[in-house]
């Protein structure tokens, strides 16, 4: 039987390459939107993790991801904070989210307190110098041609020098003064969150305690870092559970349609097969078995192929955009190969049923 099987996946070699493109076209779009939106959280997760504060302060109806609720918070406020016990540094951001060039978070930084926070690691240049100055980590400056100190990149239309380079993981890849990102977005005076570092970690529910107390800022959202970071899951990012559900059906539908049409095929042309292998006294589920342990095949060497060719893309886009994540877990590999896998034997359920219902006596009379 295996011989069998082998030789009509042989015999039929356009037909059977079809059938695994289909499959690994299934578990490529799955791997890939999952690779892409799960790199964005996790690479973001990350950078914040990295900014060195304690606790973060944003309006009541701000979104946790950074960039996306604009600058709403007075700047003022810094003061109120800094003046509160065990708040060692409040340093204010304006976080930005651009999809100009790149899907990116730009940040306006109030130098000075965003470094006390946890110090920068300069690779060359240094501290902002002048308004138009710009500060990037060492993954952007090797983008695409590579930066250094001294070029300039345009940013809301407006050219900024590369005062220095910076080690990842201080929040964004690129930083501006605070003042001057607030003047491009019309937001003097503003900025999105507060960071804050307390004197003591013991103490930081002592200062999330006072900041509830004061009045004018009971409304404020107060989240320790952790909780911050807790809140990057998938469940949390809009549309992402819609996008993965439409894509996971839309491949589903895909790799189920080809195969059905291809073992249906198979079959119709196998009538006299069929028809042979059941007056040899092949059983129904002998012949049920024949039709999907061919598609199995099918099904495998698609999966291969689909998890190779998504690594493949990974390099790929690594190579074209150094700054974007793709993000590929063991977990998330297993379960598009199960259910590329799953729809392929569902779309060959029919077929192998129909085959198994051939009459022996037509099967062998047909010409």
């Amino acid at each position: 039987m295996n011989k069998l099987i082998l030789a009509n996946l042989l015999h039929r070699p356009m037909r059977s390459i079809i059938s695994i493109l289909a499959v690994s076209i299934e578990v490529v779009m799955i791997l890939s939107i999952v690779g892409i939106f799960m790199g964005m959280l996790d690479d973001s997760k990350e950078r914040t993790n990295g900014i060195g504060a304690d606790l973060v302060v944003s309006p009541s109806n701000a979104s946790f991801m950074n960039g996306m609720s604009g600058a709403a918070m007075s700047v003022k406020l810094t003061d109120v904070f800094r003046r509160m016990p065990h708040v060692a540094v409040a340093s204010p951001v304006i976080s930005d989210f651009s999809m100009t060039s790149s899907v990116e978070v730009l940040y306006g930084i109030d130098y000075p307190s965003y470094n006390a926070l946890k110090p920068f690691v300069f690779l060359s240049g240094g501290p902002f110098k002048n308004a138009y100055d710009l500060i990037v980590d060492d993954v952007f400056a090797r983008s695409g041609p590579g930066h250094q100190v001294g070029d300039t990149i345009m940013i809301f239309n407006h050219a900024f020098r590369i005062c220095g380079i910076v080690e990842s993981g201080k929040g964004s890849r690129k930083l501006v003064p605070l003042e001057t990102l607030g003047s491009l977005m019309g937001t003097d005076g503003k900025a999105s969150v507060i960071y804050l570092k307390s004197d003591d970690p013991a103490n930081i529910d002592l200062i999330r305690s006072e900041i509830h107390a004061t009045r004018g800022l009971e409304g404020y959202k107060v989240l320790t870092m952790a909780d911050l970071l807790a809140l990057y899951t998938p469940s949390r990012i809009p549309g992402f559970n819609l996008a993965l559900n439409v894509v996971i059906t839309i491949a589903v539908v895909v790799g189920f349609l080809v195969i059905f049409q291809s073992m249906y095929t198979a079959v119709l042309e196998r009538t006299r097969e069929i028809g042979i292998l059941k007056s040899l006294g092949s059983s129904k589920l002998t012949i049920v078995s024949v039709v999907l342990r061919e598609t199995a095949v099918l099904a495998v060497a698609g999966v291969i192929l689909g998890i190779g060719a998504a690594f493949a893309l990974r390099e790929m886009l690594h190579v074209r955009f150094s700054t974007f994540s793709f993000e590929l877990t063991a977990a998330w590999v297993g379960w598009g190969a199960l259910i590329a896998f799953s729809g392929a034997l569902c779309g060959a359920l029919y077929p192998a049923w129909m085959a198994s219902r051939k009459d022996p006596i037509d099967a062998l009379a047909y010409e």
